[in-house]
């Protein structure tokens, strides 16, 4: 009896533990969403907001949002360059992560260093990719701001992409090699629909990685024109504070859960095909 009434508070506190903790991490998100509807131009809940009063709710800051052309310049920015560094990023990503499940000398050594993006300080790489970028031209550029963010990407990739080839089945590819077929198809009818929910999964982490970053982006993008809507809120805050700045956090919190959303999908995919067995 003892027993079970320690178990039970214990199981209790620590679902308070696991609530309290998961509402420190979710309300600083969530309290951006009602701010921005709020109808007059200011960062807090006014007296009408508290009491549902509907005339304190607005879209004027979404409206705003969609009609400014720097806004608007700064999305497409975002999906361009997050769209082109993910394919870039996906693509060495899978092939590095390839190479790295097979025996190599260094091998340790080479996942560090492939990884470094994810460890280093982010204010560290921007300040060397600054100076390399320089000399050759790539600053207030798209190639420069694709290549930095691949980078970016890329550890995301390898790890996901080498995670799906822990479970996968050498022996498929020495069958169809066995039966004559060319690697190239063996890799393209084999592989690659096996590990598919990795790469995606990769590709999913490098695009979200893409969107959010914004000190890279300072450094290496001083123009307007190629600000990415991260850079871009930056510079409204320093710059004109307005709640437009809110209806656009707001809208890239959505982008993200249905990214998230996304590559929860590709997991449980994932999983799915490791748990099956091969015929």
């Amino acid at each position: 009896m003892h027993s079970f009434t320690v178990e039970g508070a214990w199981s209790v506190a620590f679902r308070i533990i696991c609530a309290a903790i998961l509402i420190f991490l979710i309300v600083p998100i969530l309290i951006i969403v009602p701010l921005s509807f709020n109808a007059e131009p200011y960062f807090t809940f006014t007296s009408g907001m508290l009491h549902f009063h509907s005339e304190a709710f607005s879209t004027r800051w979404y409206e705003a949002f969609v009609s400014d052309a720097g806004w608007m310049v700064a999305v497409h920015n975002s999906f361009f360059v997050g769209i082109l560094s993910t394919l870039l990023a996906t693509a060495l990503g899978t092939l590095a992560a390839l190479g790295l499940n097979k025996p190599l000398p260094m091998r340790n050594l080479i996942v560090s260093l492939l990884l470094a993006p994810m460890i280093v300080p982010i204010v560290v790489l921007a300040t060397g990719t600054y100076f390399v970028f320089a000399k050759v031209g790539l600053v207030d550029s798209y190639l420069g701001l694709v290549l930095a963010h691949s980078t970016l990407g890329l550890p995301f990739v390898v790890v996901t992409v080498l995670a799906s080839l822990s479970n996968f089945d050498q022996g498929l590819v020495r069958a169809g090699l066995i039966s004559g077929a060319h690697p190239t198809m063996v890799f393209r009818r084999v592989t690659l629909p096996l590990i598919a929910p990795g790469v995606l999964s990769g590709a999913a982490l490098a695009f979200v990685t893409s969107f959010d970053e914004a000190v890279i982006t300072l450094f290496l993008s001083p123009s307007p024109a190629y600000y990415t809507v991260p850079r871009k809120m930056w510079s409204g805050l320093r710059e004109q504070i307005s709640p437009t700045i809110l209806a656009v956090a707001t809208t890239w919190i959505v982008l993200s859960l249905v990214l998230m959303i996304l590559m929860g999908v590709l997991r449980r995919q994932s999983a799915k095909r490791s748990a099956k067995p091969v015929d």
